[in-house]
């Protein structure tokens, strides 16, 4: 009765690969979603995966962080496997919505985009793999569009608040903005900051594999975004900037790739003026360029290799000088980190023809939010998926295969990430 949606579908939203490190931190955003009373009716939802206990465990331990008793009884439990497709099938049939979490994506990503559109659910992930996400575009969207159902990849860290910032940056510019380049700063306190594994596999397994990533495109046939205004300078790989008053380089991420698509999408199919991205991460000061060259050397001519990948794979730790362990952050490190990406952007004032003369308007905006992995990602991703569910008439008007910004540009997904602690404001607007 009451309790099957007006979709027919039992639950709005499953968690699939909720035991996961990263699921675990998506369960608990989950239930302070459906706590907050923001939702217009009670969220349904289920968490699904390979082993009842440990998603009981999940559960138990979300209910834990919110300072509850449980979550209990209205939290469904699925047993489901990435390898079996059946049992991916009947999880799908069953809700509107799945938000993915079992990476690395290019392994084991497609089984579930396929379910998902197959059975008519939507379906959120939170990869940084260019590869994944734009070879799902080419399989899946015209099947996506048929079905109407939403597949949005790129939802945590990667590419959000790249992604919705240049939106956000385009929206707050008087006049036209052509060109953005963002700085990502990572702040961390005296504990330090780690990465967990998974994310580390994706990045040895995407820089080995540059090659396909360029025939995959040919393949697509992407239509050439137009460059409007002044071009864009490329920085080289390392530089001092003066704004920040330390060195940078290009991020490594899949940022610039996803707001290309969305750019593209938003010029094709709404004549929006295209916004000509840079990404680039600081890193500090000259010790911390030394220490990465090292790093970065030894990692590319080990990725190149089989044996190489499989060294770099069992010991994280060892080649990230660190950075990224098989255990992942500690509490303690993740309370005290934070980032703040800056976007810098410029174009021309209103009545200015951008297509002349040089860009006559400049605006700085920031992104600030907490540790990027696990406690950002998790916000991001539930924030998307809210939005799918509740902002559903300002999606666009077809189902298909889409990036962040493109999905959600019309909707209040940056609102909904304001009240949770992901904030982007403007810094400043010089005059003319």
């Amino acid at each position: 009765g009451g309790a099957v949606a007006a979709s027919g579908r039992l639950y709005e939203l499953v968690v699939f690969g909720a035991s996961g490190f990263t699921g675990q931190f998506v369960v608990e955003e989950v239930a302070r979603a459906a706590a907050s009373g923001e939702l217009r009716g009670a969220l349904r939802w289920a968490v699904a995966g390979r082993s009842r206990e440990k998603l009981q465990a999940v559960l138990e331990r979300a209910a834990e962080r919110l300072g509850k008793a449980a979550l209990g009884a209205e939290v469904g439990v699925l047993l489901c496997d990435v390898g079996d497709a059946a049992s991916l099938a009947a999880v799908a049939r069953q809700t509107r919505l799945v938000l993915n979490c079992v990476g690395p994506y290019r392994f084991f990503g497609e089984p579930v985009v396929a379910a998902c559109v197959e059975n008519g659910a939507s379906c959120i992930d939170i990869s940084g793999e260019p590869q994944f996400l734009e070879g799902m575009y080419l399989k899946y969207n015209e099947k996506a569009a048929e079905k109407g159902v939403y597949v949005i990849g790129s939802c945590g860290f990667d590419s959000i608040p790249a992604d919705m910032g240049v939106l956000y940056t385009r929206d707050k510019l008087k006049g036209t903005l052509t060109a953005v380049e963002s700085f990502l700063t990572v702040k961390s306190g005296p504990e330090g900051s780690c990465i967990h594994d998974g994310t580390w596999k994706s990045a040895v397994y995407g820089l080995a594999d540059q090659d396909n990533l360029r025939k995959l495109r040919k393949k697509i046939g992407y239509a050439p975004v137009p460059v409007v205004g002044a071009k864009l300078r490329r920085r080289g790989l390392v530089f001092y900037n003066q704004e920040f008053r330390q060195y940078s380089i290009p991020f490594m991420g899949s940022d610039v790739s996803v707001v290309k698509r969305s750019q593209r999408y938003l010029h094709t199919e709404l004549q929006e003026t295209p916004v000509q991205y840079g990404a680039y991460v600081n890193i500090g000061g000259l010790g911390s360029v030394v220490k990465l060259m090292f790093a970065g050397i030894l990692f590319l001519l080990l990725v190149k290799f089989s044996f190489g990948r499989k060294l770099l794979t069992k010991y994280p730790e060892f080649f990230s000088a660190g950075r990224f362990t098989k255990k992942g952050p500690t509490q303690k490190q993740m309370d005290g980190t934070s980032f703040t990406m800056t976007f810098f952007g410029e174009g021309y004032s209103e009545g200015q023809d951008p297509q002349n003369g040089k860009p006559n308007v400049k605006i700085c905006t920031e992104v600030k939010g907490p540790e990027p992995g696990y406690v950002a990602t998790p916000i991001a991703m539930v924030q998307a998926a809210v939005s799918l569910l509740e902002d559903a008439a300002c999606l666009p008007k077809q189902g298909g295969v889409y990036s962040p910004g493109a999905a959600f540009s019309k909707t209040k997904l940056i609102d909904r990430l304001n009240k949770r602690g992901v904030e982007f404001s403007v810094i400043s607007k010089p005059e003319v």
